[in-house]
C-alpha cells in the first residue's frame, strides 16, 4: 500500500513538475515576446504615420503645381498662338476619358489651332472578325492614285486610306470628293463615328490612348493597330502624336506599344501625362516639334526622351530707349 502511494505521489510530482515548468517557461517567454510585438507595432504605426503625412504633403504640392500651370498656361512660352493656322483632328481610342480629351482640346484652341472634328474608333474596329471586312473596304474605297505596300497590314491600309481622306500637309487644301463616301462606309460598318460634319482636312492629329491597357489574347494586336493608325496619319500630315495618362504607358498600353515599335517612334510622338495640366502644355510643345520635323517620347513612364521637348525661347520684346 505504501509502495502504491509512493509511486502515485511520484507520478503526480512528475506531472506537477512538468506543469510548473510549462507555466514558468511560458511566463518567462511571454513578456519578451509581447514587448517585441508591441515595439514592432509602434514602429510600424510611426512609419505609416510618416508615410501618410508625406503622401498628403506630396498631394498638396501636386495640387499647387497643377493649379499654377493651369493658371499660367496662356502665358507659357509658345502656347498661346503657338499653333496658329494649324488644323487638328482628334482621334479617340475605345475607353478614352472624355474629360481629359476636352481639357486638351481647350489648350489646343488656346494655342491658336482649329480643331476640325473628332473621330472615335469603335471596339468593333479592333476585333479579329472585322479584319477581313476592313481589308475589303480599304481595297474597295481606295482612290486610283493611292498604292498600298505589299507588306502593309490591314490596319496599315486603313490608316493610309483615312490619312488620304482626312489629313494634309497643306492648310489650304480641301477635303477630297471621296471623303464622304469613305467615312460613310466606315461609319455604316460600325468601325468609327465622326462628331459633326468635317469640312476640311487636318494638318495635325492628336490621338488619345485608352486609360487602361487592352486585355486578352488580342491586346498587343489592338494596341499595334492604334499605333499603325497613328503612323499612317503622321505620314499624310505635318505630324501626329498619341497622348494619354500614365496608365497608357504601362505594360500592354498603347503608348508602350508605340515606344517599343522602333522606327515609328522616330516619327510619332507620345505624352503620358495628359492627366496633368503640365502634360497638356507639353502636347502643344510636342506638336510644334512635329511641325519642325522632329518627334519625341515625353512624360514620366518608361522609354521617355524627357518630361517635355526643349522649350522654345520666348520672343524678346524690343525695349524703347530715350534720348
Amino acid at each position: 500500500m505504501i509502495d502504491f502511494r509512493y509511486h502515485l505521489v511520484s507520478i503526480v510530482a512528475i506531472f506537477l513538475a512538468l506543469a510548473v515548468g510549462i507555466v514558468m517557461g511560458t511566463t518567462l517567454l511571454q513578456s519578451p515576446a509581447v514587448d517585441f510585438a508591441k515595439k514592432t507595432s509602434d514602429e510600424l504605426a510611426k512609419s505609416n504615420g510618416e508615410l501618410r503625412a508625406e503622401k498628403e504633403d506630396l498631394a498638396r504640392r501636386q495640387a499647387g503645381n497643377d493649379s499654377f500651370v493651369k493658371e499660367m498656361t496662356p502665358v507659357l512660352s509658345k502656347v498661346e498662338g503657338g499653333l496658329g493656322g494649324q488644323k487638328v483632328l482628334l482621334v479617340d481610342a475605345p475607353g478614352v476619358t472624355a474629360a481629359l480629351r476636352e481639357a486638351q482640346q481647350q489648350v489646343l484652341e488656346l494655342s491658336g489651332a482649329t480643331v476640325i472634328g473628332r473621330v472615335t474608333i469603335s471596339e468593333k474596329f479592333l476585333t479579329a472578325d472585322s479584319e477581313a471586312v476592313l481589308d475589303g473596304l480599304a481595297l474597295q474605297l481606295k482612290p486610283t492614285d493611292l498604292t498600298y505596300a505589299t507588306t502593309a497590314t490591314v490596319y496599315d491600309k486603313v490608316a493610309q486610306l483615312l490619312a488620304d481622306t482626312l489629313m494634309t500637309t497643306d492648310p489650304a487644301q480641301t477635303l477630297p470628293a471621296s471623303s464622304e463616301t469613305v467615312l460613310g462606309a466606315f461609319q455604316k460598318g460600325g468601325f468609327l463615328s465622326v462628331e459633326g460634319k468635317l469640312t476640311e482636312p487636318a494638318t495635325l492629329a492628336v490621338m488619345f490612348a485608352p486609360d487602361k491597357p487592352f486585355e486578352g489574347e488580342r491586346a498587343e494586336t489592338q494596341a499595334a493597330a492604334f499605333v499603325s493608325l497613328a503612323a499612317g496619319l503622321d505620314i499624310g500630315s505635318r505630324g501626329a502624336l498619341i497622348a494619354g495618362a500614365e496608365t497608357a504607358a504601362a505594360p500592354g498600353g498603347v503608348i508602350t506599344e508605340l515606344r517599343d515599335s522602333g522606327e515609328i517612334t522616330q516619327r510619332v510622338s507620345s505624352i503620358d501625362t495628359l492627366d496633368m495640366p503640365a502634360g497638356r502644355v507639353v502636347t502643344v510643345y510636342a506638336l510644334r516639334e512635329q511641325l519642325a520635323g522632329r518627334a519625341g517620347q515625353y512624360g514620366i513612364g518608361a522609354g521617355v526622351t524627357g518630361f517635355q521637348p526643349p522649350v522654345p525661347s520666348p520672343t524678346p520684346v524690343p525695349s524703347s530707349s530715350g534720348s
